[in-house]
């Protein structure tokens, strides 16, 4: 298996785990301790990232990433998802809990370093996301 398959292998168990399983305990497994992220509002590093997703954890407790498309190339895996849940627990990004169901579609891209992920980019309709979070209201 060349490394562009193992990276997408990866990226997928770590969705599977971390994510969709709601399971920090495995971050170790697959990212470096230097990750670096591009999204202001997530901390760095794995510290960072765990803080992060216990809060998206603790505010949306049904939190899903469902995989539309994912591709490999080299030292990249990019992910076209789609991200649900319903906001009922504590608050995220500024909005206390109010019930509101997310849905909306997201593209993450992962870079590998030494088997595990060393940063990550992502690209989010965040129009749609803040609208449905109510953060901002619909035009």
């Amino acid at each position: 298996m060349n490394d562009s398959q193992k990276n997408k292998n990866l990226v997928e168990a770590f969705c599977n785990q971390v994510i969709n399983k709601h399971d920090l305990s495995g971050v170790a497994r697959f990212l470096r301790d230097d990750y670096i992220q591009h999204n202001a509002d997530c901390p760095q590093g794995k510290a960072g990232f765990i803080e992060f997703f216990k809060t998206i954890f603790s505010a949306v407790p049904d939190f899903a990433y469902s995989t539309k498309q994912i591709i490999a190339e080299g030292d990249f895996v990019w992910v076209y998802s789609r991200t649900t849940g319903t906001h009922t627990g504590g608050p995220w990004l500024g909005v206390a809990a109010n019930g509101n169901r997310l849905d909306f579609d997201v593209v993450d891209m992962f870079r590998f370093q030494d088997g595990l992920i060393a940063e990550h980019w992502d690209v989010a309709d965040t129009c749609t996301f803040f609208t449905q979070l109510g953060k901002i209201r619909p035009a």
